[in-house]
C-alpha cells in the first residue's frame, strides 16, 4: 500500500510538471496495470473501504486507486498514464456533471474503449439513498457529529432542503470529514446495496 501510494505521489508530481523518471520506475516495480481515475480522496476512502471489505488488496493487484484533485484534471493524468504516456489501462468513477471531462479525457488519450462509471449526482449522494437517511444520522451520532448536524441543519440556507440534501451538504462542510464518511459510510452498506457506479468499478478491476 505504501508503495502504490509513492506511485499516486510521483504521478501527481509528474503531472504537476517533474520528472516522469520516478513514476516509470514505481509502474515497472510495482507491475502497475490499472489505474482508477477519481476526483478526489473521499471517493478513493470510499472505494478502498469497499476493496477491502470484500478482501481485496488491490495495490497487491497491480491497480493504482488515484486522486486527480478534481475532474478537470482528467484529460492530463489520461495522457501520461494510458497509451500516449505509460500505456496503463485506466477506468475511473464520477458525477454526472462531469461525465463529459472523462469521456473527453479518456478518448483523448487513445484508450481503446473508455470506460468509466458516473454517479447519479455525486458518490455521497449514492451512499446516502444505498443507507437512507436514518442510517446515515445515525453513523454521523456515532462518529460524534450529530451536534455539528443539528446546528448546520439549522442554518437559513438548510430549510428548504430535504435531510437527504442536508446530510448530503454536510458531509463537505468541513475539512478531512468527506473523506472520513467516504469510509464509514461504505463500510456500513449491506452487500447487495452498494451504488451500482461503485460495485461496477471494483468488478471491472
Amino acid at each position: 500500500m505504501a508503495d502504490m501510494r509513492s506511485f499516486c505521489d510521483a504521478v501527481t508530481a509528474w503531472a504537476a510538471g517533474g520528472p516522469d523518471a520516478p513514476a516509470r520506475e514505481s509502474a515497472d516495480r510495482l507491475r502497475v496495470r490499472t489505474v482508477v481515475l477519481l476526483e478526489g480522496p473521499s471517493d478513493v476512502a470510499a472505494v478502498d473501504a469497499l476493496a477491502a471489505g470484500r478482501g481485496r488488496d488491490l495495490a497487491a493487484e497491480g491497480v493504482c486507486v488515484l486522486s486527480m484533485g478534481g475532474a478537470m484534471s482528467v484529460a492530463r493524468f489520461a495522457r501520461l498514464l494510458g497509451p500516449p504516456g505509460l500505456g496503463l489501462r485506466l477506468t475511473g468513477l464520477c458525477d454526472e456533471a462531469e461525465r463529459r471531462y472523462y469521456a473527453r479525457g479518456l478518448e483523448g488519450a487513445g484508450a481503446a474503449e473508455p470506460e468509466f462509471f458516473v454517479c447519479a449526482a455525486d458518490l455521497e449522494d449514492e451512499l446516502i439513498r444505498a443507507l437512507g437517511v436514518a442510517r446515515v444520522q445515525e453513523l454521523v451520532a456515532a462518529e460524534g457529529d450529530l451536534r455539528a448536524l443539528a446546528t448546520f441543519q439549522r442554518q437559513p440556507a438548510q430549510q428548504d432542503r430535504t435531510p437527504h440534501q442536508q446530510l448530503r451538504r454536510f458531509l463537505g462542510t468541513k475539512k478531512g470529514r468527506k473523506i472520513n464518511y467516504g469510509r464509514v459510510l461504505v463500510e456500513a452498506l449491506d452487500p447487495d446495496r452498494v451504488p451500482a457506479p461503485l460495485d461496477d468499478l471494483l468488478t471491472a478491476v
